[in-house]
């Protein structure tokens, strides 16, 4: 855990902030390459990005706000909602936000909405990959305690730490925490693999809207998969014997989203119609 990457004078400069521009970068980049491909002008998906970065950190911080207002934010200065830069941002949250602002674009600017959703949805993937990398160097959405090879463990400064000592887990005195599921790195990797997956559909869809409808889909199962093993939700957030997060819960409503686009998008008519 290294939350801060250097400083700059007096202005500091957090690894989670970065690594979320290099998100930003590495997802507009992509997508603009791909938009090629249905015709779409590179710079029609690069003047995107200004309108995505407002909707997924107006939709990420207003949830996570909302989701642990008890626990981080009653009581104290208002101002603490808007350190967005020090971690605390809900990925549902942002992919609402997200999705708005480019309803509101395409709108605007004449933009194919499923054509330009397919576009984006693989570079969403791969700016996640960089985003739970940000998450890990900051120590936030930690795992579960375990004792595997590969759990990590995380400083005194650190939600685990902190959240363990409250929980009476740690012994007095102690350095670090203890081993937990290096969940940010599961999911990490795992988002690296669906980007690959729906860049590979991509250039096989056969109706617009397909890779969105697939992203919806398989990022809820993945997300799913991994709240098994976090750690970082209070337990007033837990249901049904404490393994069932908020995040499952809407998980639950993505997968439906995505299974619906895939039972009414319109496909394309004629044996002419290939994919696009």
């Amino acid at each position: 855990m290294h939350p801060i990457a250097f400083q700059l004078g007096p202005l500091t400069i957090y690894w989670y902030g970065v690594l979320m521009v290099v998100a930003f970068v590495a997802g507009l980049w992509t997508a603009s390459r791909r938009g090629l491909r249905d015709g779409i002008p590179a710079e029609k998906i690069i003047d995107l990005g200004p309108w995505l970065f407002l909707g997924v950190f107006l939709g990420a911080r207003t949830l996570y706000v909302i989701t642990f207002w008890r626990e981080e934010f009653a009581g104290k200065p208002i101002w603490e909602m808007f350190t967005f830069w020090r971690g605390g941002l809900v990925y549902y949250g942002g992919l609402i936000g997200a999705t708005l602002a480019y309803l509101l674009y395409a709108r605007r600017n004449k933009l194919p909405f499923w054509k330009g959703a397919d576009i984006l949805a693989p570079s969403v993937a791969l700016g996640y990959v960089f985003g739970r990398i940000g998450c890990l160097m900051t120590g936030c959405c930690f795992g579960r305690v375990c004792d595997l090879p590969w759990a990590v463990h995380f400083p005194p400064d650190s939600p685990a730490f902190k959240s363990q000592t409250a929980a009476g887990q740690l012994a007095s005195g102690a350095a670090e925490s203890l081993g937990v599921h290096p969940t940010q790195i599961y999911e990490s990797l795992l988002s690296l693999g669906l980007y690959v997956a729906l860049a590979w559909l991509y250039r096989r869809k056969k109706f617009d809207g397909q890779v969105f409808a697939a992203y919806l889909v398989c990022y809820a199962l993945l997300r799913s998969l991994v709240e098994l093993f976090r750690g970082d939700y209070p337990p007033n957030q837990r249901h049904f014997g404490g393994w069932v997060t908020p995040a499952h819960l809407v998980s639950v409503l993505v997968l439906a989203a995505g299974l619906l686009l895939f039972r009414f998008l319109p496909r394309p008519a004629g044996p002419a119609a290939k994919d696009t």
